[in-house]
C-alpha cells in the first residue's frame, strides 16, 4: 500500500477532476459537476490529510491547521502525483508570501531525477502559472537554459488560484564552474527582482551564477556600463557584459574596490583600496585582448574617478534604495567628450536613467525630460557649453541635466506618459539629492552613509527645462521632504517663484539687444515701423512677449510646428492689438487670428496640407517666384525673407553654416525646412529662444553685415532672473526659519519686489549688449588683446576655441590681413570667457568679503530688501560669490572684454587689487551718474557719439585705476581715497568756468563744443570732454596736498609744464601708436605711466623751487625762475623734441630715446 505522503497515481476519478478544471461554467450553478468530483475527491483521498499532519509539524497546530483548511483539495492530481506533502507544504509557504499579485517568488529544490549540471526550481504566482515566453529570457540572462517545465494550478478554498510552475535547467557553459549551491539564493532573490522590475533584465545578469554577485552589485556594474555607453565608448552593452564574464576574477575585484572605496561601515578604507587596486593592475596585465583590457580598465578608473553614491544608504522600510546615483570626477576620466565639467552624477534604474552635469561646486542649470534614449548626455553636453558661457552672468557657473524614461507606458495615454515621466524626474531629483550635504545652521551636515571623496558640496540648484516647465514644485517638495536647505530655493520658478512668462523677462532681456542692434542701424523699435519674421506663436512665452514689446512691429510671418502665418502688409497698430488678444487667450494657436485683420493675399494655413498657395501679395513681400509650395519649402522660403529682424521664440534650430552637414546641427526634425546663414537677408536676429542658429551660422551672418550676438547673450534674462530668486530666498527662507518673518509674509515680499528684480535682470542685459557694441567698434580693446586673451585662456586649459568656434591662428593671420577682427557671435563667447574666469578669481580675493567694498554685493539685491534685511545680505550664505559675480559683470560690461587682463600684465596686481582700484575710481570720478546718463541717450544721439561718450569714461577709469595700483599699493582703502580725491574732483567740474580755473580749455573746449552740436547735454559733455585731462588731477592733488598748495596753483604749473615740454603731444603720439604684439602694447602703457610720474616730479620740482627761494611766488614767477635755472637742459630736450616731431616714424625706440632725456631732466630737477 502508498504511503499518504508520497507521490499518488491519478485514479479515473482525479483524471476526470483534472480534465474539468481546464472547463469554464456559471459559478452560481450548484448543482456544478466540477463541486460534485472535487467533493467525492476530498472524502475518498488521505492525500490532504498527510498535507495537515506536516503543515502542523513544520508550522504548529493552529497555524497548520488553518493553512491544511485553506488548501484542502486544491492540488491537482498531477502535482500530487510527482510531489510529496513535504514538497506541498513548501509550495504552501512560497504561496503564502506572495504579497503583490506581480510577486513571482522562485524556490530550488533536489529531485532525485536531475542530472549533475541540472537544476530545479519552481515559481509561483498569483491567478495562472507564469507564461513560458516570459521566464525564458530572465533564466537565460542568468546563465540557465530550460530542459522542461510543468505548470499546475493551486485553488485555495477562500477562490484565489495560484499558478507553480516546476523549471527544470542546466547552467550555461560559462556559468558550470560556478558553487551552484551557493549561487541559488542570489538566483532565488536576483529573479524576483527581475520579474517585479526592480533589475533589469540582460546579460549583465549572468554574473550573479558566474561571477558570485548578487542582483544588486550586477545593478551597480550595470550602472557603470550604462554610464560608459553615454561616453561614446563604442562597445556595446552585450559585449561589456561578456567581457565581464570572461574575466570573472576581475570584476570580482571591480565590485571589492567600489565597497572598499565607499561601504560605510569597513574600516581602514585606504589600505584594503590600494591592496585591492594593485591585485586589479595586476590581473589587468595578465588580460590578453585590447578590447577586454579597454573595457575592463574603464570600469577601474570609472570606480576610481567615483567621488559619492548612494549605494549602500537604505529607505525607511531598511530595503535599499531602487535606484544607483554616482557622483564622478569627469576630469579623471580620460578622453572623455568635451567640454569637461567638473562634477558629474549618473542615476540608473530600471526605470529611468539621467545625467547632472556641472561646471563647478556653485552651479546652476535646468533639468530636461529627454527623448534620446542612445546619446542623451551628448545632448545635455551640449546645452551645458551654452549654459556656462550663459551663466557668466549669474553666481552658478553652467549646469544642466537630463533624464530618460527607460519604460513608457505601452499604449498610454498621454497623462498616463506624464505620470511615468514624472515618477522619472522624482527618482532623479531623489538620486541628486541623495548625495549632496546639507546645512543646518551653518555646519554641513554629509549625506548618511555616503563615503565623501571630495569636499563639502551644499550647493544643488535646478531649473525648469524641455518637458519639466511645471515640474519645480514637484522637486521642492521633494527638497523638503529631505529637509535640504535651500527649501523652494532649491528649484526656481515654482508656485512662489518669479513667473518668467507673466514677467516677460525672458523676451525682455533679449529685446536689450535686439534694441541695441537697430539703434546702431538709426532705427528706434519703439518709434519706428520694422518688419519681423517669427519663429513660434502667440501662446509661447519667448515669442509671446516678445512681440508685444513694440506696438511699432509689423510681423509678416511667422510660424511653429501646426501653422504658418502670413501678413504681407500689417497694419502695426491693428495687428499688435490682436497679438495681445492672442497672447492673453489661453490656448490660443494662429488660427485664432482674425482672418478679417490679416491683410490681402494673407492667411493662416495648416503644415499638414500638402500644397499652399503663394500669392501675389506674399511673393512680392517675402521673395518668393513660385506660386504654390509644400509648407516645408514656404518655411525654407519665409526664413530667407528680406525683412527687418528674424525674431527667434521657439523651438528647433533652422539655420546653419554652408559648412555644415544636417547631422552636425542634430536636429532632424527640422532637416526639411532649415536654411545656410548666406541666405538669411534679414538685418538684425533676435535669439529669445535657444539653439535657432548653429554658432557657425551667426557668425557667417554676422561677417556678412548681420547685426547677431548669440542666444546666450540675449535669452540671459531668464537664468539672471532665477538666479536672482534664488539667492533672495536662500536670504529670506532664514529668516523664516529664525522668525523674523512668516512663510505669507515671505511670500508677500517676494511678489513686491518683482519690478525691482526685473530692473536688476534687465540692466545687466542692457549693458553686456552695449559692452558687445564697443567691443565690436573697438572703442575698448584691439584685436591683438582679443588674441591674446584667447591664446592664454587656452593655453592654461580654460578655453577650447575649436569648441567654441573662435577662429585658430591661420584664421587670424588671415583675418588681420584683410583688417577684419571677431565678430559680435565670437565676441559673446569670448566676454563670457572673461567673466567666468575673472569672477573665478574675485571668488579667491579677499575683496568679496571685504565690507569696505560691500557695496558690489547690495548691488545684487532689491532696495527694499537691502533696506530691511542689510545684516542678513552680509551675513549670506553666498556671499563671496555674489560680490565677485557682481564685480567682474560690472568691470567687463563697463571696460571690456580684456581690460583686466591688460591691466594685470602692465601693473603686476592681482584681480582683487584691480578691483578694488576700479570700484574706487569709479566713486571717485562719480562714473555710476555718468554712466546712466550716457544710457539715457539712447535714440536721442546717434550709436558713434554716444559711443565715444563710454570711450572717454572707459580711458579715465582705466588711467585712474592704473594710477591707484601704482601710487597707492599699499593702501587702497575706498574711505581715504574717497575722502582724499572725490570732492576736489567733483569741484572742477561744477561749472565749465569752474573746468577752464584748473584744465586749460585748449584741452577740452573743442571735444566738449562737438558732443553739445550732437545734443548731449552740457554737464555730461563737459565731463566726457575733460575726462582725459582730468585724470592727472589725482596728481595735481596730491602734489597740492604734500607742498599745501592750492589745486588752482599746482594745476597751472602742471598743464604749463605738460604744454611748454610738449609732453601731451608725445602723450597723444603714444596713444596712437599702433602697437604690433603684446610687448609693445606693454611698452607703451609703462611710458604712458613713466611720462606721468616723470611730469609729477617736474610740478613738484618747480613749486618746491619757489619754497626753496625764500618768500611767497606765484605759480607764474615759480615755472619762470625754474626755466632760467634749468635752461640748458630744457634746451636739449627741446631739440630733441624737434627731432622726433620731424620724424616720419614715432615709436616705441623714439619714445624710449625721449624719456631717457626726460629722466635726466626730471632727475637734475628733482
Amino acid at each position: 500500500m502508498t504511503h499518504s505522503d508520497s507521490p499518488q497515481k491519478q485514479t479515473l476519478l482525479e483524471q476526470l477532476s483534472e480534465a474539468l478544471e481546464g472547463e469554464d461554467y456559471d459559478p452560481d450553478d450548484s448543482g456544478h459537476l466540477r463541486d460534485v468530483v472535487a467533493t467525492m475527491l476530498e472524502e475518498s483521498q488521505s492525500w490532504d490529510d498527510a498535507l495537515h499532519r506536516r503543515l502542523t509539524e513544520v508550522l504548529g497546530k493552529a497555524e497548520g491547521k488553518r493553512w491544511a483548511g485553506m488548501f484542502s483539495g486544491g492540488f491537482p492530481s498531477s502535482y500530487r502525483s510527482r510531489f510529496s506533502v513535504a514538497e506541498a507544504a513548501g509550495d504552501i509557504q512560497q504561496i503564502q508570501s506572495i504579497a503583490l499579485s506581480s510577486d513571482v517568488p522562485m524556490r530550488f529544490y533536489t529531485s532525485s531525477e536531475q542530472g549533475e549540471q541540472e537544476l530545479n526550481f519552481k515559481l509561483y504566482s498569483q491567478g495562472k502559472p507564469v507564461i513560458l515566453s516570459d521566464v525564458i529570457p530572465i533564466l537565460e540572462n542568468l546563465g540557465m537554459r530550460v530542459l522542461g517545465e510543468h505548470p499546475y494550478r493551486i485553488r485555495r478554498r477562500d477562490g484565489e488560484q495560484f499558478g507553480v510552475s516546476d523549471f527544470t535547467v542546466e547552467c550555461h557553459s560559462r556559468c558550470r564552474g560556478a558553487d551552484v549551491e551557493a549561487a541559488k539564493p542570489r538566483l532565488q532573490e536576483g529573479f524576483r527582482e527581475i520579474w517585479n522590475g526592480f533589475a533589469e533584465n540582460d546579460d549583465f545578469n549572468q554574473l550573479m551564477m558566474a561571477a558570485g554577485l548578487n542582483w544588486r552589485e550586477v545593478s551597480l556594474l550595470r550602472a557603470y556600463s550604462r554610464y560608459i555607453k553615454q561616453l561614446r565608448f563604442g562597445f556595446s552593452q552585450p559585449f561589456i557584459a561578456d567581457t565581464l564574464a570572461r574575466h570573472l576574477d576581475i570584476t570580482a575585484l571591480l565590485v571589492a574596490l567600489f565597497s572598499a572605496r565607499f561601504d560605510p561601515v569597513l574600516g581602514n578604507r585606504e589600505t584594503e583600496s590600494e591592496h585591492i587596486e594593485n591585485r586589479i593592475l595586476e590581473a589587468l596585465d595578465a588580460v590578453t585582448s585590447l578590447d577586454d583590457d579597454r573595457i575592463l580598465r574603464r570600469f577601474y578608473v570609472l570606480i576610481k574617478a567615483t567621488l559619492r553614491t548612494n549605494y549602500f544608504q537604505r529607505q525607511d522600510t531598511g530595503e535599499f534604495k531602487g535606484y544607483i546615483s554616482l557622483k564622478l570626477d569627469p576630469s579623471s576620466i580620460p578622453d572623455i567628450p568635451k567640454p569637461c565639467p567638473r562634477f558629474e552624477v549618473f542615476v540608473c534604474s530600471p526605470r529611468v536613467e539621467g545625467v547632472h552635469l556641472r561646471g563647478g561646486a556653485v552651479a546652476r542649470g535646468g533639468l530636461r525630460w529627454s527623448d534620446r534614449s542612445e546619446d542623451y548626455r551628448t545632448e545635455i553636453l551640449g546645452l551645458v557649453k551654452a549654459q556656462q558661457v550663459k551663466n557668466s552672468v549669474i553666481v552658478p557657473v553652467g549646469a544642466k541635466g537630463g533624464f530618460i524614461v527607460k519604460q513608457p507606458p505601452e499604449g498610454g495615454s498621454r497623462e498616463a506618459l506624464r505620470e511615468e515621466g514624472i515618477a522619472c524626474y522624482q527618482t532623479f531629483i531623489r538620486g541628486l539629492l541623495d548625495l549632496t550635504d546639507n546645512l543646518n545652521e551653518g555646519s554641513v551636515v554629509p549625506p548618511v552613509d555616503v563615503v565623501r571623496h571630495d569636499a563639502d558640496d551644499t550647493y544643488l540648484v535646478v531649473a525648469a527645462d524641455k518637458g519639466t516647465a511645471t515640474f519645480s514644485d514637484i522637486a521642492n517638495r521633494l527638497a523638503g521632504e529631505y529637509g535640504f536647505w535651500l527649501g523652494d530655493a532649491f528649484a526656481s520658478g515654482g508656485s512662489e517663484g518669479y513667473d518668467h512668462k507673466k514677467m516677460g523677462i525672458t523676451a525682455k532681456g533679449a529685446w536689450e539687444s535686439v534694441k541695441r542692434h537697430f539703434l546702431e542701424k538709426g532705427i528706434d523699435t519703439q518709434a519706428d515701423e520694422f518688419t519681423v519674421l517669427g519663429i513660434g506663436d502667440m501662446g509661447g512665452d519667448v515669442f509671446g512677449n516678445g512681440m508685444l514689446l513694440s506696438d511699432r512691429i509689423r510681423l509678416v510671418a511667422a510660424f511653429n510646428h501646426l501653422h504658418i502665418f502670413v501678413d504681407p502688409e500689417p497694419d502695426a497698430a491693428a495687428s499688435f492689438a490682436e497679438r495681445k488678444r492672442l497672447f492673453e487667450t489661453p490656448g490660443s494657436s494662429w488660427e485664432d487670428y482674425s482672418a478679417e485683420l490679416i491683410s490681402e493675399g494673407g492667411g493662416v494655413f495648416s503644415r499638414a496640407a500638402k500644397w499652399i498657395p503663394v500669392s501675389p501679395q506674399m511673393q512680392a513681400r517675402l521673395g518668393i517666384r513660385e506660386i504654390r509650395l509644400p509648407p516645408n519649402e514656404l518655411i525654407s522660403a519665409l526664413l530667407q525673407a528680406p525683412v527687418d529682424m528674424l525674431w527667434n521664440g521657439g523651438i528647433g534650430t533652422y539655420v546653419k553654416a554652408a559648412g555644415e552637414t544636417h547631422d552636425d546641427v542634430g536636429d532632424k526634425s527640422n532637416d526639411a525646412v532649415r536654411i545656410d546663414s548666406h541666405q538669411l537677408q534679414c538685418g538684425v536676429l533676435g535669439e529669445g529662444g535657444n539653439l535657432g542658429f548653429t554658432q557657425l551660422a551667426r557668425i557667417g551672418f554676422a561677417r556678412t553685415g548681420g547685426a547677431a550676438n548669440t542666444d546666450f547673450i540675449d535669452n540671459a534674462g531668464g537664468v539672471d532672473c532665477s538666479d536672482h530668486e534664488v539667492n533672495i530666498k536662500i536670504l529670506l527662507n532664514e529668516q523664516v526659519r529664525s522668525g523674523k518673518m512668516t512663510l505669507r509674509q515671505r511670500n508677500q515680499m517676494l511678489r513686491a519686489m518683482t519690478p525691482e528684480v526685473s530692473e536688476l535682470v534687465l540692466r545687466n542685459n542692457y549693458r553686456q549688449a552695449m559692452a558687445l557694441s564697443l567691443a565690436a567698434t573697438g572703442a575698448v580693446a584691439t584685436t591683438d588683446e582679443y588674441e591674446r586673451l584667447m591664446r592664454r585662456l587656452e593655453a592654461e586649459g580654460k578655453l577650447d576655441r575649436s569648441l567654441e568656434f573662435l577662429p585658430d591662428d591661420e584664421e587670424l593671420r588671415s583675418r588681420r590681413e584683410r583688417a577684419s577682427g571677431l565678430t559680435r557671435p565670437e565676441l559673446s563667447v569670448l566676454i563670457s570667457y572673461a567673466k567666468i574666469e575673472l569672477k573665478q578669481a574675485l571668488q579667491a580675493a579677499p575683496i568679496v568679503h571685504d565690507d569696505r567694498f560691500a557695496k558690489a554685493l547690495y548691488s545684487a539685491f532689491p532696495g527694499s530688501l537691502l533696506k530691511r534685511f542689510p545684516d542678513a545680505i552680509d551675513a549670506h550664505p553666498l556671499r563671496g560669490e555674489i560680490a565677485a559675480t557682481q564685480i567682474a559683470n560690472d568691470m567687463v560690461n563697463r571696460m571690456g572684454i580684456s581690460w583686466a587682463d591688460k591691466l594685470r600684465n602692465a601693473t603686476g596686481a592681482d584681480c582683487g587689487r584691480i578691483a578694488a582700484g576700479y570700484l574706487i575710481s569709479l566713486q571717485i570720478h562719480d562714473v555710476e551718474t555718468q554712466w546712466k546718463a550716457i544710457e539715457a541717450l539712447d535714440g536721442k544721439i546717434s550709436a558713434g557719439v554716444q559711443a565715444e561718450l563710454f570711450s572717454d569714461v572707459i580711458r579715465l577709469v582705466t588711467r585712474s585705476t592704473s594710477w591707484l595700483l601704482h601710487n597707492r599699493r599699499a593702501d587702497l582703502d575706498p574711505k581715504a581715497c574717497i575722502a582724499h580725491y572725490q570732492q576736489p574732483l567733483a569741484e572742477v567740474l561744477a561749472s565749465t568756468e569752474s573746468l577752464k580755473a584748473v584744465i586749460p580749455a585748449s584741452r577740452w573746449q573743442e571735444r566738449y563744443d562737438k558732443y553739445c552740436e550732437h545734443r548731449v547735454p552740457e554737464k555730461l559733455a563737459a565731463y566726457a570732454a575733460s575726462a582725459e585731462s582730468r585724470y592727472w588731477l589725482m596728481d595735481i592733488i596730491e602734489i597740492g596736498r604734500q607742498l599745501d598748495r592750492d589745486l588752482e596753483s599746482v594745476a597751472w604749473v602742471y598743464f604749463s609744464l605738460g604744454e611748454g615740454l610738449k609732453l601731451t603731444w608725445l602723450d597723444r603720439q603714444m596713444r596712437a601708436f599702433k602697437a604690433r604684439g603684446h610687448w609693445q602694447v606693454l611698452a607703451t602703457l609703462h611710458y604712458r605711466d613713466e611720462l606721468d610720474h616723470q611730469l609729477r616730479n617736474l610740478t613738484a620740482s618747480v613749486l618746491s623751487f619757489a619754497s626753496e627761494g625764500g618768500g611767497s611766488m606765484s605759480p607764474e614767477q615759480s615755472l619762470e625762475r625754474w626755466r632760467e635755472d634749468k635752461q640748458a637742459l630744457l634746451s636739449r630736450w627741446q631739440k630733441m623734441l624737434a627731432d622726433m616731431q620731424a620724424a616720419s616714424d614715432v615709436d616705441c625706440a623714439v619714445f624710449s630715446v625721449a624719456h631717457g632725456v626726460l629722466r635726466e631732466l626730471a632727475a637734475k630737477a628733482a
